[in-house]
């Protein structure tokens, strides 16, 4: 019998929380830092930096520590990561050098103009028809799209990026796109430099509010599978978007090794890409990892070593999973901390039901806008809704906010 793999989950919040339950069935798994709320749900966590821990296999979950080059600090040492180096990182650090990457890939994609100053910008959003699409350049937390109906919201909001007002040096230099139309999807593939599998398919829930009205978040919830999406149009998005981007970044000498993840619109002229992130999505990883059968642990280190020839393709459950986020008052622009948490010490081991912490402090308190992620599965999107909203029900805390129509229209 072969001995278990000691993995470092990297990062803080629900995605890693999710990614290390999962990998728990199978390797030795630690989180670092994670937080209390981890901890609380049976998950071990270390505040010490990642380049003291000894382990098997680090998996980096945040968009940010990748692109500062965590991966390349780990690699240098020796380790087995699964996460691109900081070049590779770039995809999603700089929306203006994926677009680049996109047009060389001949990869569909919505058309744009990157600029710098405000004058050319607005100009350019003058010529393009409604909705204006307002991107910064830089990491931004999920929160750097402005989608708008209103030319002088989008004219606004491309002079206060550039200023620096809203993102600070992120959004120095933005992303101008026209506006795409369509039914939205998340393809995450895991990737070994060489080959790329596909996970299943999902979709999340940027907007704040029900209707998809308010502001862009981090997420706020998200159901897999999508019945729209077969097999078939898997394949296609892989042919035509993720294959060709692995292709385009080993022609430039980047060694790819981690997630590929394609936001895409089902435009009536087939899919788009809206943007390739280089690690797990957050919530779509909070509905995926309860559906994945197998081991993870051996699929993430073979993608991490350059032999996703050597292990079988990744399985999922047939039952959906839809994911509901549970935000602080406040969110997204200024969450309210330090909130007591009620109901995580009643919470029962239900393998319907999964909880994820996000945004949770010492004391079991809110410390983020995001808190915690309820998931429910089910053999229907209707029955794992109503199990992700009854899970929600049970957790209680000062202003907590929830949409109340995650894969509803899914769900019919």
């Amino acid at each position: 019998m072969a001995a278990r793999l000691r993995v470092c989950v990297v990062g803080s919040g629900g995605r890693e929380h999710a990614l290390a339950a999962a990998l728990q069935r199978t390797a030795d798994v630690v989180v670092c830092p994670g937080n209390p709320g981890m901890q609380a749900l049976g998950i071990a966590c270390v505040s010490r930096p990642p380049e003291t821990i000894e382990a098997d296999l680090f998996v980096v979950g945040p968009e940010q520590p990748l692109v500062d080059g965590i991966g390349d600090r780990l690699r240098d040492a020796g380790n087995l990561v699964f996460g691109p180096g900081a070049a590779g990182a770039r995809l999603e650090g700089s929306k203006a050098w994926m677009k680049e990457m996109l047009a060389g890939a001949d990869v569909p994609t919505a058309a744009y103009g990157v600029f710098d100053s405000a004058g050319p910008a607005i100009e350019f959003l003058r010529s393009l028809s409604p909705p204006w699409v307002v991107k910064t350049d830089g990491l931004a937390a999920g929160k750097g799209v402005l989608v708008t109906e209103d030319l002088d919201e989008a004219c606004a909001d491309v002079e206060a990026k550039l200023a620096g007002v809203s993102f600070g040096a992120a959004g120095r230099l933005v992303v101008i796109e026209e506006g795409l139309t369509g039914p939205e999807l998340s393809l995450m593939a895991v990737c070994d430099g060489k080959r790329a599998v596909p996970l299943a398919a999902a979709q999340d829930f940027k907007r704040a509010l029900d209707g998809d009205k308010g502001p862009n978040t981090g997420g706020m919830g998200a159901y897999s599978p999508v019945p729209a999406v077969d097999d078939d149009d898997v394949a296609a998005i892989m042919n035509g978007a993720v294959t060709p981007t692995l292709e385009a970044l080993a022609d430039i000498g980047i060694d790819y090794r981690g997630v590929l993840y394609a936001g895409l619109m089902l435009t009536p002229e087939g899919p788009k890409v809206l943007e390739f992130n280089v690690r797990f999505g957050d919530p779509e990883t909070e509905a995926l990892m309860p559906r994945w059968k197998g081991d993870v642990s051996e699929i993430l280190a073979a993608a991490a070593d350059g032999r996703l020839d050597s292990v079988a393709a990744p399985e999922f459950l047939p039952d959906a999973a839809v994911c509901v986020m549970l935000a602080a008052e406040g969110y997204p622009a200024a969450p309210k901390t330090g909130q007591p948490i009620y109901g995580l010490d009643s919470w029962k081991a239900d393998p319907s039901l999964h909880l994820y912490a996000a945004g949770v402090g010492p004391g079991l308190t809110t410390a983020g806008g995001r808190v915690l992620a309820v998931t429910g599965l089910g053999e229907t999107i209707g029955r794992a809704r109503e199990r992700a909203y009854e899970g929600a029900g049970r957790i209680s805390f000062s202003g907590v906010q929830y949409r109340s129509d995650i894969a509803a229209r899914a769900a019919g």
